[in-house]
């Protein structure tokens, strides 16, 4: 079996609201990049990278790909992702690992997940990804910690998750550490609680914010400084464990974190570290040294979380819900549409390879979307009701 083809498009799929971090402003929309690899026996493996429009990256490197066989995965990598450091991306690998799994999966008849030592659990709980929010439903904007956690309370009982993160870095410290109070009084004791300002924070805020919430019970503090040196210097100073999916979120930072003891738990994810197969590696690791791992998620559509539930499903050390930004989508790319949540999981996918099929009349709508909307990675800083806004980086 050979790889014939290499095949990429660009689509966009509206969000309900507007979703505000630390960097800027997701525009009411993600965007994504869809790679389909084209076999000789006629098999097409899906592939699915962020990071704006990569079709162009990705094509370049079709000349190293045509003509491999899927199956032959490390020979692929040395040629895709080691070959030249300053062309090495991991993204794009990821994605290519992604449908060459897709394809063994079907020449096997057998699910992504057995092709990684097979399920632990038929589902996956996800928790509650909170932002703050620009033209939400309601028309309004989301601007106390009240709106957030009326939100987190909402999502709760419409999807049932047990557990919430905040996307920090937005509002005062103050007032985003106030969200984690108020849903801790709404929802409980058992109610996992975690928050994310993304690094923006100094040290000192990092330190102040986390001796304010140490009495909740976190069952994590995602990024709060900058850095490897940032995380370690909080890590130091609080009694709340320190996760990442910052520093490290490469296999050349690892050793460093490590040696640091920059964090407790690593937040895995297909992209930074190299497929699924590279996630397990990092599982290797993270077990050695007694490191958590939890799922970060990269704004995803449904092809690129099928892979995500099939990873998870396979690490029986990942207790922790993982992230995904899925419940802000209006649609997906894939035969039946948005995946469910039922009880706070959602299902692995069944049926081989990643058990998810492109549905093309979807494809061509959110393509055509896509064209209309633009690829607003090159404007990504930009704030709609705060043009002269830019990011800062430990200026809280």
């Amino acid at each position: 079996m050979k790889i014939i083809d290499l095949k990429v498009r660009c689509v966009a799929i509206p969000l309900n609201a507007q979703l505000r971090h630390n960097t800027g402003v997701h525009p009411g929309y993600f965007l994504r990049t869809i790679l389909e690899l084209v076999t000789d026996e006629g098999l097409i493996g899906l592939g699915e990278v962020g990071g704006g429009d990569q079709r162009a990256a990705l094509l370049k490197l079709k000349p190293r790909v045509v003509g491999m066989d899927p199956f032959h995965l490390e020979l692929i990598k040395l040629k895709v992702l080691r070959s030249i450091y300053y062309l090495s991306n991991a993204r794009l690998y990821a994605a290519i690992e992604m449908a060459c799994l897709d394809i063994q999966g079907k020449v096997l008849n057998r699910p992504l997940s057995d092709l990684l030592g097979g399920s632990v659990r038929s589902k996956i709980p996800m928790i509650a990804y909170l932002f703050w929010r620009y033209d939400r439903p309601d028309g309004k904007h989301d601007e106390r910690a009240e709106d957030l956690a009326d939100h987190c309370v909402e999502l709760h009982e419409t999807l049932g998750v047990k557990s919430m993160k905040l996307k920090a870095g937005v509002q005062s410290p103050a007032e985003e550490a106030r969200v984690l109070r108020l849903c801790r009084e709404r929802l409980g004791d058992d109610f996992g609680l975690r928050i994310d300002p993304n690094g923006l924070w100094s040290v000192a805020t990092a330190v102040k914010i986390g001796q304010q919430l140490q009495d909740l019970g976190l069952e994590y503090f995602e990024d709060p400084s900058w850095g490897l040196e940032g995380n370690a210097a909080v890590r130091k100073k609080l009694n709340i464990p320190i996760a990442t999916n910052m520093y490290p979120n490469k296999f050349d930072d690892l050793g460093p974190a490590i040696r640091l003891g920059a964090v407790d738990i690593v937040l895995t994810d297909i992209h930074y570290w190299e497929g699924p197969r590279g996630v397990k590696d990092l599982c290797a690791v993270c077990q050695t040294f007694n490191l958590g791992v939890a799922m970060h998620s990269g704004a995803e559509f449904g092809i690129e979380l099928a892979a995500m539930l099939h990873t998870a499903s396979t690490i029986p050390t990942m207790t922790f819900a993982g992230d995904a930004h899925y419940h802000y989508l209006l649609d997906d790319i894939i035969e039946g549409g948005l995946m469910p949540y039922k009880e706070g999981c959602i299902a692995v996918p069944q049926g081989p390879g990643l058990g998810v099929t492109l549905d093309e009349d979807k494809m061509k709508f959110y393509g055509t979307y896509y064209e209309k909307k633009g690829d607003y990675y090159a404007r990504f800083h930009q704030d709609p009701y705060r043009p002269d806004w830019y990011p800062t980086v430990g200026g809280m």
